[in-house]
């Protein structure tokens, strides 16, 4: 066997290992063995690039290439260490900006390369495909320019740095067909007349409409946008395969693109948004003037009346979001979990689609603190539930719990599939502060006479709660009822 061979050989075992961390990752209970796939996929892969560059280059090529895969692994080990899952968002977006940047200047490499090698262009001349090579040169560059600066602004957003709320240029979405029609005429240009200011061109137009696509969504609607700029990543490692014939890049592209293509279309139906309105940048609506502002009298509550409430409760459904994870409260929420039901409490999770900063953010962090699977329910297994339940927890969620995407035709997020909890007997909301959510849309959820404001970081409010029913705390068999307080929480069983 050559070495070509076994390389070729080594490319297609990696696809598959690919296939199968995808798989994998589909559900909890196989993660663990989806990240390994992934892992040895990308092992060989590599392998397989050293082999090829020690096979065509030389000594130095490869030892380039080592020191390449070297920072790399330094770099990605650092970052995998420092940064919290909370931040994992805007890594993702990160990660992301490289693959489009990468992509861009592999697109210049190619088309430069081809300029100045005669032997080069006259093989693609004679092969008749020299004009399908400069149209994979522009489109690559496109696409990559795209998720370069659609990535960095979604980084900017997740990450607090600019504000959260869309864009709103007059015309936008003129703007975005404005620049996509460019792009198809220059495309036909440059396959017919090739030159380097049309390079510039849409390199810097690329640039543009990716800015302008990303900074025209607002804030709520950004978990669509990570996963949406995941599909573009993918599609921009497809277009550099292509550019540098290389099969494995092909399929890996294609997957990621087809995936996160996929994966942004369920949550659009999540939240009620169209598809094609992603892909052109124009769900965005800013928030009213006034969003933040209070529309009535909140009724403030003591980690202790929760306790009382909650040792009487017959069933407990947690809504879990961003909040819980800048807390770090999940593993505190955990325990709670576990002295309830020993008490005998029905106790279940209730995951928005959306719900934090990325699709799964949620499960992965009640994964981390060992909640078990099955009461780790979708939005659309326990939103019927919530007529019947005691008490529901809100523990960190906003906009992904507010009644007003179903009772008010004029907010910004109206039409978007909420969690119900206010149709439970009482609801606990454990904020920080009165403020809005990340949509920056207020939430009349916290002015309903049977919500009551848990206020304060939301760790150590459970916490509170954790130890105000411990051996001496209230007890679900004492009396039957949870003594009232100036809170007014409190209810007969």
């Amino acid at each position: 066997m050559t070495s070509l061979t076994a390389s070729h050989a080594a490319d297609l075992v990696a696809a598959l290992l690919f296939i199968l961390s995808l798989a994998g990752l589909s559900q909890h209970r196989t993660s663990r063995a989806g990240v390994a796939y992934g892992i040895a996929g990308m092992a060989l892969a590599l392998a397989a690039t050293v082999v090829v560059a020690a096979r065509a280059g030389t000594a130095g090529t490869v030892g380039l290439i080592a020191l390449a895969m070297a920072l790399g692994a330094v770099l990605g080990l650092w970052q995998a260490r420092r940064v919290e899952m909370t931040q994992m968002p805007e890594l993702i977006a990160v990660l992301h900006s490289f693959v489009g940047l990468a992509a861009v200047f592999v697109g210049w490499n190619s088309y430069l390369e081809a300029e100045s090698n005669d032997e080069a262009r006259r093989a693609l001349t004679d092969a008749g495909l020299l004009g399908i090579h400069h149209a994979e040169v522009f489109i690559g560059i496109f696409i990559g320019a795209v998720t370069f600066t659609g990535s960095i602004v979604a980084y900017l957003k997740l990450s607090a740095r600019i504000k959260s709320r869309p864009l709103m240029l007059p015309g936008k979405n003129a703007l975005n067909l404005g620049a996509l029609g460019a792009f198809v005429v220059l495309t036909v240009w440059f396959v017919i007349s090739p030159s380097l200011p049309l390079m510039i061109v849409v390199t810097v137009l690329a640039l543009a409409l990716g800015w302008h696509l990303v900074a025209s969504i607002g804030g709520g609607d950004m978990p669509v946008v990570v996963s949406m700029l995941n599909s573009y990543s993918g599609w921009a490692a497809a277009a550099a395969g292509f550019l540098l014939d290389n099969n494995l890049l092909i399929v890996t592209g294609a997957l990621v693109g087809s995936s996160g293509a996929y994966l942004s279309f369920i949550m659009c139906k999540a939240m009620n948004r169209s598809f094609l309105s992603v892909i052109a940048g124009g769900f965005g609506i800013e928030a009213p003037a006034g969003g933040s502002e209070e529309q009535g009298e909140h009724r403030e509550v003591r980690a202790a009346e929760v306790a009382e409430t909650l040792a009487q409760a017959r069933s407990v459904v947690i809504t879990p979001g961003y909040g819980m994870a800048v807390a770090q409260a999940q593993h505190p929420v955990a325990e709670l979990t576990r002295r309830l039901r020993e008490r005998g409490v029905e106790v279940r999770f209730g995951v928005h689609p959306v719900a934090g900063r990325l699709p799964g953010h949620m499960n992965v962090l009640l994964a981390e603190a060992k909640v078990p699977y099955d009461i780790v329910l979708e939005m659309d297994e326990i939103n019927d539930d919530f007529a019947a339940t005691s008490v529901v927890l809100v523990i960190g969620a906003n906009d992904t719990v507010n009644p007003a995407a179903e009772e008010d035709p004029s907010s910004p997020i109206a039409g978007m599939p909420v969690l119900r909890v206010w149709e439970a007997e009482q609801v606990v909301v454990f904020k920080r502060s009165m403020a809005s959510g990340y949509a920056g849309v207020q939430n009349p959820l916290f002015f309903r006479e049977n919500s009551g404001m848990l206020f304060g970081d939301a760790k150590q409010s459970v916490e509170e709660i954790l130890r105000a029913l411990g051996p001496d705390g209230p007890d679900r068999a004492a009396g039957g009822r949870a003594a009232g307080t100036d809170g007014g929480l409190a209810v007969v069983r």
